[in-house]
């Protein structure tokens, strides 16, 4: 990457987000925690994020703000405004209230503030407030309950120098993402050429570099992840790039074939290993969610490192790492890249001695997908609802048996499907069904049975840290629940899951 931003993280909650808004202006960005060294080389300004601490604290995190901003621009958000205003002289304090919500604010003329109207709406979550600015430094914006709301540095600096003390990444802030491009474009004079056609490009180019004339092994799951980044790899390599894609026997209805014929047209090399009798043996009598989690988890790398040794020129492991896995894994106050395990192919680098090549390891989800639509995926496949790793097996309740997951794959393959004729799959975030270990009573014609429930799960979501359950229309929930009572013999109750996420989580297991 020619340029970019770096924001500098102090534990703040919404770092994520400014990095996101960041990238949605077409400008690189990296977020790494404020205590780890970084180099110059091609900055074009920096950011500082909030933080659940106060500036006033013992233990408060601190940076050599007058240092960067001696060399960049520097922007100051919430904690990194008061840090700012503090480490140059200003005071902080603690606020009488704690603010957090909706504000108006009333802004000055500046370059920050380019085309973003008067009174417009920002939001606000701090308990200290900036009481006094250093000397040097000029108020530019207020509002109606915070009097020092935006400021910048006037003397003894060669670049800019901004601190906001509201939130511009966050949605509330009606113009924020606004400010942000300012702060980008007209002050670091970023070129917002950062697009899914460059980044395809570069990652080609340096896959080439990387893997050299080598030879990488991956598995393949048929998610977005794995698909864009095996035919990120495949474009650099070809053929020396080998798939595994293993059918574990709890994937959806005809997903095993399905995704083998789309990799068929993507030329990737992928080989297909249908393993089902074994993961059914091995789940036999296994109910604790975690236990069937660890027991598929573990049947895959045997299956995966067993294909593997086959192939013995293979020194490099692709995987789909998103940026988000990395960020997660990344402690403010003591930094490790050990990406979570349950992202991670569990031990196999360790095991098999091979380098990771991780081309998606700087992309946020939806970056992937636009990446992957350049490429010339399949729009259906690029678009698919997330799927959980253990698959199906954690949408059984209780234990997995082959006739479960047949009744479960056929109820589900008519609700997705009747999501997708009806135009409401892309209006939610996830969907799938789950099978309850309960049996009730029904009837059918002149007889009585007895028989499963199922649950219908839908979710609105941006990122699945937070989730609301998806208002489908009744009329299109009394659909599918008549067709998979009609359709599907072993199941006459079906159920709709209205809990959200918090306190409830996505998949029941």
């Amino acid at each position: 990457m020619s340029e970019k931003i770096l924001i500098l993280d102090f534990g703040s909650q919404y770092t994520q987000l400014i990095a996101r808004a960041v990238r949605e202006a077409n400008v690189y960005c990296e977020i790494i925690p404020f205590n780890k060294p970084f180099s110059y080389d091609g900055l074009k300004g920096i950011i500082l994020s909030g933080s659940p601490f106060s500036v006033n604290e013992e233990n408060a995190p601190v940076v050599d703000i007058r240092g960067f901003n001696d060399k960049l621009p520097v922007l100051g958000v919430c904690y990194g405004a008061q840090l700012t205003a503090k480490e140059f002289g200003g005071r902080v304090d603690k606020s009488n209230k704690r603010e957090f919500g909706r504000a108006i604010l009333d802004h000055k003329e500046d370059k920050l503030f380019n085309g973003i109207t008067a009174h417009s709406q920002v939001w606000m979550s701090h308990s200290d407030s900036i009481t006094a600015l250093p000397e040097g430094f000029e108020l530019l914006a207020t509002t109606n309950s915070i009097p020092i709301a935006a400021f910048r540095r006037t003397s003894g600096n060669v670049h800019p120098l901004y601190g906001l003390q509201f939130h511009p990444e966050v949605y509330h802030s009606i113009e924020g993402k606004k400010i942000l491009r300012n702060f980008l474009v007209d002050i670091c004079g970023c070129k917002q050429d950062w697009t899914p056609a460059s980044f395809v490009q570069e990652t080609v180019e340096q896959l080439k570099q990387q893997i050299g004339g080598g030879h990488v092994i991956m598995a393949l799951s048929g998610g977005v992840d794995s698909t864009v980044a095996a035919t990120l790899i495949s474009r650099a390599i070809g053929d020396r790039l080998h798939g595994i894609f293993v059918d574990n026997g709890v994937l959806r209805k005809d997903e095993f074939q399905q995704v083998l014929d789309t990799y068929k047209q993507l030329n990737l090399n992928v080989k297909g290993v249908d393993a089902k009798e074994l993961f059914y043996g091995e789940l036999a009598g296994k109910t604790d969610p975690e236990s069937k989690r660890k027991t598929i988890g573990k049947l895959f790398i045997d299956v995966f490192q067993e294909e593997a040794l086959k192939h013995k020129e293979v020194k490099f492991l692709g995987q789909g790492t998103i940026y988000p896995d990395v960020i997660e894994s990344v402690s403010v106050h003591g930094p490790s890249m050990t990406i979570k395990s349950h992202h991670n192919v569990g031990g196999l680098p360790e095991k098999m001695h091979l380098q990771l090549v991780e081309p998606l390891r700087f992309l946020f989800k939806d970056e992937v997908r636009k990446v992957g639509l350049e490429l010339g995926i399949p729009a259906d496949m690029i678009n698919r609802h997330p799927f959980p790793g253990p698959g199906l097996a954690i949408r059984i309740l209780g234990e997995i048996t082959e006739e479960k997951v047949k009744l479960l794959q056929s109820a589900d393959d008519i609700y997705i499907k009747a999501l997708k004729e009806h135009n409401l799959y892309s209006t939610v975030w996830q969907a799938g069904t789950i099978l309850l270990p309960v049996k009730s009573v029904g009837v059918m014609g002149d007889e009585r049975t007895y028989e499963f429930t199922v649950a219908l799960r839908a979710v609105t979501s941006i990122d699945g840290m937070t989730a609301d359950w998806a208002h489908l229309p009744y009329d299109f929930l009394a659909h599918v629940s008549s067709e998979i009572i009609n359709s599907v013999r072993g199941i006459n109750r079906v159920v709709y899951d209205i809990s959200s996420k918090p306190p409830a989580t996505i998949e029941w297991e």
